[in-house]
This record gives structure tokens, sequence and C-alpha cells, in this order.
């Protein structure tokens, strides 16, 4: 089996609900499509909601096409390999949608699931619900309110960053969601290391489970410290310096985390969250997957973490309609709180090709 094609359609995203102040409230998104001579395609989406895809499809076109065209596609490993070697021409992202587009036509050509692919763990996982970031306490105690009367088990906060208000806002949060909820803190690496070791000590007493990003992303040494002075398990390394597999290598080596962290976009695939997992298992940590960015990344990541034992939770960042776009029919999260795994081919996502006609944009090849 050979690659014939690899073609991108961009398409407007309208009507965005903005995260945060600031936010576009329109993006593209582009659907990657990998042809072979035997009739298969693979897909991905390529954009988010905060990073449109118009900004990363020519590159990809311009040197990652030449590198797969012609080749066998089932040849992951070695073609992800290729890609790797331009990651200072083109973004993580645009490597990511051809790495998750591959992973999806090997496992349409295995007839299997892509978590079956890979090796079931499971069949379900808990999800949390990940608030935007927001700058009153009550916006917190409503959402998780309301997420608890719904079935979900888990909540994060994304808080107003400042370290007081953000103590405050973690007490009134577990008041509300009560002593058997699971709580975690993303304090999107707003701290000094002062604060954060004060937050950290107040969020252990308040029994959250983890302690997010507190110090900036490239103060290895603040993490080493703070994981000394805490019994809290710290998550760093979503955006470790360096960025991609191998930039986790210190973080396990000097001990500066409890957890790793990533995606499809901001690791460059499938491929590099695979072996991250299992680095992590290695070193008995968890590997808790972030949001994937888009309604396609996010169901092809739950496949990952359906072959993987150490990941506890699916990330559903709120709003969670500016994840959803391009699918007919999204990740359903259950009245138990739980997300369960698809059986269809492939990724198995229902992409809306329809939709995607008729808000196409433009298309690359």
């Amino acid at each position: 089996m050979k690659i014939t094609d690899l073609t991108i359609k961009l398409f407007k995203w309208e009507g965005i609900p903005p995260r945060r102040q600031g936010d576009a409230s329109t993006s593209q998104l582009g659907l990657v499509t990998i042809s072979t001579d035997e009739g298969l395609q693979g897909h991905a989406f390529l954009g988010s909601s905060m990073a449109t895809a118009e900004d990363d499809a020519p590159g990809l076109i311009r040197y990652l096409k030449p590198l797969v065209m012609g080749q066998n596609p089932l040849d992951r490993e070695r073609l992800w390999q290729e890609l790797w070697t331009r990651n200072r021409q083109v973004s993580f992202r645009a490597i990511g949608a051809i790495d998750c587009a591959l992973w999806d036509l090997g496992a349409k050509a295995a007839g299997l699931p892509l978590h079956k692919l890979l090796g079931s763990y499971r069949t379900s996982v808990p999800a949390y619900a990940s608030s935007a970031p927001m700058d009153k306490l009550e916006l917190f105690t409503d959402e998780v309110a309301h997420y608890k009367e719904r079935g979900w088990t888990a909540y994060k906060i994304h808080p107003p960053r400042i370290p007081a208000y953000d103590i405050e806002v973690c007490a009134a949060v577990r008041e509300v969601a009560g002593s058997d909820f699971t709580l975690m803190l993303d304090s999107m690496w707003s701290y000094d290391y002062p604060w954060a070791l004060r937050v950290g000590k107040a969020i252990e007493e308040l029994d959250y489970y983890w302690y997010e990003d507190p110090l900036p992303e490239d103060d290895l040494g603040g993490y080493v410290k703070l994981r000394k002075n805490l019994d809290i398990p710290l998550m760093a390394t979503e955006y470790a310096p360096g960025g991609g597999f191998t930039a986790f290598a210190p973080w396990l080596q000097y001990g500066a985390t409890d957890y790793l962290r990533g995606d499809i976009q901001v690791k460059g695939g499938i491929t590099p969250l695979i072996k991250a997992a299992h680095m992590a298992e290695a070193f008995h940590l968890n590997f808790e997957m972030h949001h994937g960015g888009n309604s396609l990344n996010n169901i092809a990541q739950l496949h990952v973490i359906m072959a993987m034992k150490n990941c506890e939770f699916l990330e559903v960042l709120l709003p969670d309609v500016a994840q959803k776009y391009g699918i007919s029919e999204d990740i359903e999260v259950d009245s138990n709180g739980m997300a369960h795994a698809s059986d269809k081919v492939g990724i198995g996502a229902e992409i809306d090709f329809a939709m995607i006609e008729k808000m196409k944009a433009a298309e690359l090849s």
C-alpha cells in the first residue's frame, strides 16, 4: 500500500464562545486526508478554536507532504521520525495531524478501532469538567454544582491567578462539591515559588487530587523544590521547553513532576503520546492527557487513553462547544460521569463532510 495524495480542506468555524476575554469568535479547521492506492483514507483535523489551521496548513503541504508521498502508510514510526526532523519548519500541530491521520488509516487497514490496534486496557474512563479561566468565585461554585448534578465526578479549576483569592476559590468549590468529589487546580504557570508553596499547602488541606502548572514551564529547579515540600501530586510538562517527546526526559531525571502531560497538538501526534505514556509507566507515573483542541483529536485521544493503564481521566475543556465542531457524533459523557470507547473502525469519528464542504474556505494539495 502506498500514499498517493495528501490534501487539506480549510473550513470556517464561526460563533465560537470565548474562553477568556479577547478570544476570537472565528477560526478555521483543516480536514487532513491521506489517500492510498488501495482506496483507504485516513483523516485528521488541523487547528482549534484558538489556533487557526490557515497558519499551519501551508507549511504542512510544503515541508511534510513530500516526506509521506509514495510511502507505506503503515510505516508510522519511520514516517513520524522523518516528520519530526522538520519540527523547526512547521508546527507540532502539523506533525500531529499527519500522524493522527496515519493512525486512522492504519486502524482502518486492520479493520479495528484504534484502541484495539493500540492494545486495549479498558473501555471507559471518568471525565472531568475543566473550567475556563474565570474571575469570580461564584462562577466556579455554580459550575461545579451544575456538573455534579449531571453525575460527573471530577472538576478542574483554572483560577483568577491571584494567589490569595485562588485559595478562597478552591475552598468554596470544595464546600459546594463535597468531600467525595475529585477536584484539581491548574494555575497556568502564574505563581512565584513562595505563593506556589502557599497555594499548594492550602489545597493539600482541601484534599485536591493534583496541582497543575503552578510555576513557569521552564522553572525545573523550582518544581524540584516544590515537589519536595508538598505531598499533593504535581503535574507539569504540558509545554515543557523544547517540546515533543524528548522534553520529558529532564523532568523524570530530576524528579520535578509526579505526572506527565500532553496531547496530539502540543506533542506532535499519537506516536509520541504512546511513547510518553509507556515511559511514564516505567517511572510509576501517570500520563494525564490534555484536551485535544478539536473534536477529532479528542476522540483519537480517548482511544489512546483506552490503551493506557496510567491515565485516570478524560479532560473536557469548557465551554465544550469551543471543542466540538466538524463532527456529527461527538463524545458524550454519561450520567455516571464516564466516557466510553468507540467500537467503530479507525478513529471512528463521524466527520460531517457535507458541512465541511459548505463551509470550505480553501483546499490545499
